[in-house]
């Protein structure tokens, strides 16, 4: 991690109110020394513990707005215990932000396939980091812009209810997360255009930054659940070199997929 002056105007909290609650879970003395003083300046109420088995403990009495969750833990290791967050039904998931000393891209995406909204690998900028926590908390805090009633979308034996925040196919409800809910509506209200990683990180995350990883794992996630064959998407479809097309007409051929060096 780099270590840097405490910056003279640190970003807000994203909201107004009582501060957001940011659990910090790291084993290394150091890095959760210097995250929970950045929060903490930044205007965000912090805890830290040292092990996955008391994250677990500890979310459930303090009920954090976001978890910043390290991927090496003793006990109970991050990737473990960002599924059980995930498992728990007591409430909306709460946002995970992960830290990971890993360059492996295999780690990364396994993080974002369990849930975890954003990741950050070691070393970093503590700074960054308070961005990209800020970042997350509105995404996640921020109410739908009143508008008048949005119509329910339809593909052929896909149905998508933006303000039910229900989705079907062939009349059986599909389990998507919200980010995998509004990504689908965000392309079904765009048949036949081609949309980048960048600008659907930035368009359906609202993220200025942010690693394209969450958007490649985000699109086969749903391919799973919207596609009669996600290994050929017909629905989902992939244009190659330039990013990611909904094609509604039933039966229509996708295009050639790309190799996993590029997009999936």
């Amino acid at each position: 991690m780099h270590r840097e002056p405490p910056p003279a105007a640190p970003p807000p909290a994203p909201a107004s109110g009582p501060p957001r609650r940011v659990l910090v879970v790291e084993d290394d003395p150091t890095v959760a020394e210097v995250v929970t003083g950045y929060l903490s300046r930044a205007g965000y109420a912090t805890e830290h513990v040292a092990d996955g088995f008391a994250a677990l403990d500890r979310a459930a009495a303090f009920r954090p707005h976001l978890v910043v969750l390290d991927l090496m833990l003793p006990g109970l290791d991050g990737l473990e215990v960002c599924r059980r967050l995930r498992r728990a039904d007591d409430g909306p998931a709460v946002p995970v932000v992960m830290l990971t000393a890993r360059g492996e891209e295999a780690d990364r995406i396994l993080g974002l396939e369990l849930g975890a909204d954003d990741y950050v690998t070691k070393p970093f900028s503590p700074r960054e980091l308070v961005l990209r926590i800020g970042s997350v908390l509105r995404r996640a805090e921020s109410p739908p812009p009143a508008a008048a009633p949005a119509p329910v979308l339809r593909a052929g034996d896909l149905t998508a209810d933006p303000e039910g925040r229900r989705a079907d196919r062939a009349g059986r409800e599909l389990a998507l997360t919200a980010r995998e809910f509004d990504l689908l509506v965000f392309l079904m209200r765009h048949p036949g255009r081609v949309f980048s990683r960048e600008e659907l990180l930035h368009r359906v995350w609202g993220w200025e930054f942010g690693d394209l990883s969450t958007v490649t794992v985000h699109v086969r996630r749903l391919r799973e659940k919207v596609e009669s064959d996600p290994a050929a998407p017909r629905l989902v479809t992939t244009v190659w070199g330039a990013g990611y097309r909904f094609d509604p007409a039933p039966g229509s051929p996708g295009p050639e997929e790309v190799d996993e060096g590029c997009l999936p």
